[in-house]
């Protein structure tokens, strides 16, 4: 009897390729528009997270309307000069800040370890958090950068080139971002610790990696802790797309360093590759 039933049930199981890579791709598609809408539902991630850096461009740029920046015969208004650092710290907040806390809380609301119990595998999961991430941070870079062109009247680039390093900068930027946050989401020990462990480091990278700050302005020990770190390059890479090649000569090389840029983000996107494969779990081991 039993090698009827065995056959039976073999017959009658479901083809094995309809659990492989084109259900996860599918599961893990239709899982990014549930993370966008949940998103946007969230008033406290929209606005720390969606809203911030437009919220501080529009202060930086209101507060310090009647001031330039930038070398005789090249200046330029608050809103340029600041546009750059608004970009890449949102980058970092809609990848970073937004997945450490919102998977931080779900592993501790007990969602995660419901999700350990459907179809839907870590793959579907973590392609759904990333595609939020992409969708939402494009929106936010969209939103900034209208908000300056329509409202301060800041020159876009015009060059095919810029808007191409702005492509890769944005994609590899946000993508590590939201790897390091699923990464980091092991490190607070409850939902409810997750905003003041994640937010107070991710707000000191901001201020020493050239968003609040002009880079150059900083003692060169602090320069140095922040080259270790993406943020610093992030900021430097949106600063070549939308800032004079006269600015240049302020960065710490003299030049825009797009090679470095490129490489010190991958190292972290392996990093946070790495920090996703030793620490993320449905639940915590002490859960």
């Amino acid at each position: 009897m039993t090698a009827p039933l065995t056959a039976r049930s073999a017959v009658g199981a479901p083809p094995a390729a309809s659990f492989g890579l084109s259900r996860t791709v599918r599961l893990g598609i239709s899982r990014i528009g549930f993370e966008v809408r949940s998103y946007f539902r969230q008033g406290d991630s929209v606005f720390f997270t969606f809203l911030f850096p437009v919220l501080f461009l529009l202060i930086f740029a209101v507060a310090f309307s009647s001031a330039s920046f930038g070398p005789p015969g090249a200046e330029i208004s608050a809103a340029n000069y600041y546009l750059p650092g608004m970009l890449a710290a949102g980058l970092l907040l809609s990848g970073t800040q937004n997945l450490a806390i919102d998977i931080a809380m779900e592993r501790s609301d007990g969602s995660l370890k419901r999700l350990g119990g459907t179809p839907l595998s870590p793959a579907s999961y973590f392609i759904g958090k990333l595609g939020s991430v992409l969708v939402t941070g494009f929106l936010q870079a969209v939103l900034l950068i209208a908000v300056a062109a329509i409202f301060f009247r800041v020159a876009l680039p015009t060059e095919p080139e810029r808007w191409f390093t702005f492509a890769w900068v944005f994609v590899l930027g946000v993508t590590t971002s939201a790897i390091l946050g699923i990464g980091l989401s092991g490190l607070p020990r409850s939902g409810r610790s997750a905003s003041a462990v994640i937010i107070p480091i991710l707000l000191v990278l901001q201020f020493i990696s050239g968003v609040y700050i002009q880079f150059s302005a900083l003692p060169s020990w602090l320069q140095n802790v922040a080259s270790v770190f993406p943020l610093k390059w992030l900021a430097q890479g949106m600063r070549s797309v939308f800032l004079p090649d006269s600015f240049a000569v302020a960065e710490p090389g003299g030049t825009w360093q797009h090679g470095l840029t490129l490489l010190v983000t991958l190292i972290w996107l392996v990093v946070g590759l790495i920090l996703v494969r030793v620490t993320f779990r449905w639940i915590r081991k002490d859960g």
